[in-house]
């Protein structure tokens, strides 16, 4: 058996299992580095016995040092030299492996893209990530940041994503869609047209994916709108994957 650990930007998530199943899940918030790092090891606790532990995160990191370099959504992470931490205190191996890599592994060896040579995996979560298979191997590039295609700027101006405004994580990615959110709600509220999700500028803050999607659902206009942009905006991602790979 083994332990796997992931580490977002909204939850984080132990489980334990082996190539087969999941035999025990433990889910909890992301919130302070000193807080959650307790809580997974916890939660690391509860497993019981294991052979290793696997870390998905994402970047930048040192997967070779197994530390996590300041994530632009995890703050406060800085270098934080996660496999040394639990290996010294459980005793067996830990690795840390870019979260849209290691899911790109997992798809490709287990999941839906098991049998292919080439494929895009890509994570829609508080960011945006991919990971490649290409010619039958997992390509990271120089520094483990292939395929980031959420880097890439869609337009010159639009929600911020990784310190890029206009990014395909801007428009695409969770925290992305609660800034389109906003953003619309705000000029709505200002032309007198509150949403039904934010009644006023003081609600803006609450304003999440989750929640448009709740309202989206229920038909609100401009829930709908705010998801209408983002999948635009990754059709337009996905064109220059397919394009630039093949």
């Amino acid at each position: 058996m083994r332990i796997g650990i992931d580490i977002g930007g909204t939850k984080c998530a132990v489980v334990l299992g082996n190539e087969r199943e999941i035999v025990k899940k433990i889910k909890f918030a992301t919130t302070s580095p000193k807080d959650t790092l307790s809580e997974t090891f916890r939660a690391v606790e509860e497993m019981g016995e294991a052979e290793a532990i696997g870390i998905s995160c994402g970047g930048p990191l040192d997967e070779e040092r197994g530390i996590i370099m300041s994530p632009p959504n995890l703050i406060g992470w800085d270098n934080i030299p996660l496999t040394d931490m639990l290996t010294e205190k459980f005793g067996i191996p830990a690795y840390l492996k870019n979260d849209a890599n290691a899911c790109a592994l997992a798809e490709w060896k287990y999941g839906a893209g098991k049998g292919t040579e080439n494929m895009i995996f890509l994570t829609f979560g508080t960011g945006l990530g991919a990971g490649l298979i290409l010619n039958g191997a997992l390509y990271s590039g120089a520094s483990t940041m292939a395929g980031e295609i959420g880097h890439v700027r869609l337009s010159e101006d639009g929600p911020l994503g990784y310190g890029k405004r206009g990014s395909a994580e801007g428009f695409c990615s969770g925290g992305g869609l609660a800034q389109l959110g906003r953003s619309l709600a705000l000029e709505a509220i200002r032309q007198g047209a509150a949403p039904s999700f934010c009644k006023s500028e003081e609600e803006l803050d609450k304003i999440d994916a989750a929640l448009l999607a709740r309202h989206a659902f229920s038909g609100d206009r401009l829930a709908l709108e705010a998801y209408r942009i983002s999948g635009e905006m990754l059709g337009r991602t996905l064109a220059l994957l397919v394009d630039l790979l093949n």
